[in-house]
């Protein structure tokens, strides 16, 4: 198997994830979700996904796919890359265990799927209006947010390319 084949190998259907995870369960793994768009991976993301894995043993990226990106309002070019293209990126990371793409506005019902111990999203959330609040709180697992770096966006990286 090539290192290529590694890679696509953490990029999950919502079935192949479900027996993921039964074998991650069984083995006692702590499970932290998280979800975004991740179009143009920065120094950003890098430095969020990396503190996001400091809070568990498996670290699990719900991907927005292209039409529910469309469908956020990110601007008329957006998602610039790919969904494929944003989870071989995602999953070719160290910290990142597995990848799954949603299709949805918003990631509640891979979290009800996923059951994942800690969420973690952006400090520009409060904690109880993070998506999956409600069934990560039921379960008594944890809830973090991880400031951003200042300056580092896909947004801004994109205003500078305009120039």
């Amino acid at each position: 198997m090539n290192k290529f084949e590694l890679i696509e190998n953490k990029i999950f259907s919502s079935d192949k994830l479900k027996h993921q995870l039964a074998i991650w369960r069984f083995q006692d793994k702590k499970i932290v979700f998280t979800n975004g768009v991740f179009d143009l991976l920065h120094l950003g993301h890098i430095d969020y996904l990396s503190k996001a894995k400091d809070e568990g043993d498996i670290l699990i990226v719900g991907v927005n796919t292209d039409d529910s990106t469309r469908r956020l309002d990110k601007g008329k070019n957006r998602p610039i890359t790919d969904q494929h293209s944003r989870s071989i990126i995602l999953a070719s990371l160290l910290f990142v265990d597995a990848v799954v793409l949603f299709d949805e506005d918003t990631p509640y019902e891979l979290i009800k799927q996923i059951q994942p111990n800690v969420l973690v999203k952006g400090s520009d959330y409060k904690a109880e209006d993070i998506v999956g609040y409600d069934i990560v709180n039921a379960k008594a697992g944890k809830i973090v947010t991880i400031d951003f770096w200042e300056g580092y966006s896909t947004t801004a990286i994109e205003e500078r390319i305009k120039g």
